[in-house]
């Protein structure tokens, strides 16, 4: 199941990454080893009464490796990602929290909203 669903993350993202509607940050240590990192997806969107912009964007996959966390790595990465919304225009930014992550993203303004899922057959 692991590698069904590595094979079509790696296919997807190759597209996204070559297409510009996922874009990644990672954090580094100086020895250029890889601690911790999320990205955004963006992708166009109808726009709303409040953000008139015709895309949504979404973070994802903020993760800092188990040795290196409760030390700011993902508050630094999200704050870059947020500043690089703002930098291009985001009205809103969404997420799906972990319970894990929730307090992270609680302390940086991010509010429960009414999102709802349903899993087909």
């Amino acid at each position: 199941m692991l590698d069904a669903m590595e094979a079509a993350t790696r296919t997807y993202l190759q597209a996204a990454v070559a297409g510009g509607s996922y874009l990644g940050w990672l954090a580094e240590l100086p020895d250029g080893r890889v601690v911790g990192g999320g990205g955004v997806v963006i992708c166009p969107w109808p726009g709303t009464p409040t953000d008139h912009q015709p895309r949504r964007v979404w973070i994802l996959n903020i993760y800092t490796e188990p040795d290196h966390r409760r030390r700011g790595v993902a508050r630094r990465i999200l704050e870059a990602i947020l500043a690089w919304c703002r930098d291009n225009g985001c009205r809103s930014v969404s997420l799906h929290a972990s319970n894990q992550g929730r307090k992270l993203y609680e302390s940086l303004g991010f509010k429960p909203t009414n999102e709802m899922r349903l899993m087909l057959p």
